[in-house]
């Protein structure tokens, strides 16, 4: 079985940095691209940043191109997002997904194997 273990999550004052970490294992971790959604409290879960199976390709949402970047380290089965400029919008459960899906990385229903979510609180 797949298992995706998120950390990193925390509380910051705005315009802050953190970085978070995701550690897969279960799955081969090179034949996988890797996403970072988030979901607020109320609303849906949304798209955040995602990278293929080589890091050749990113995609992040409009709302953290600037701001954030993903990244990977194979030999580690781990993926980062490491967020910069943090505003109190970015507070959210964040988590970590794998799909071997290249085309629809930014879709929700594309990702077969999910974290269960680290906590980012960004106060103003």
């Amino acid at each position: 079985q797949a298992q995706l273990v998120e950390s990193g999550g925390g509380s910051v004052q705005a315009g802050g940095s953190l970085r978070l970490s995701c550690v897969v294992s279960g799955l081969s971790f090179n034949w996988h691209s890797m996403g970072w959604f988030r979901q607020a409290p109320g609303k849906d879960r949304e798209f955040v940043a995602a990278s293929t199976w080589n890091g050749g390709n990113t995609h992040y949402s409009d709302s953290v191109k600037g701001r954030f970047t993903i990244s990977r380290d194979n030999a580690k089965n781990t993926v980062y997002l490491q967020m910069t400029t943090l505003k109190p919008e970015d507070t959210a459960t964040y988590f970590c997904a794998a799909t071997r899906n290249i085309v629809e990385m930014s879709k929700e229903s594309a990702y077969d194997s999910w974290g269960q979510g680290t906590q980012v609180t960004v106060s103003s």
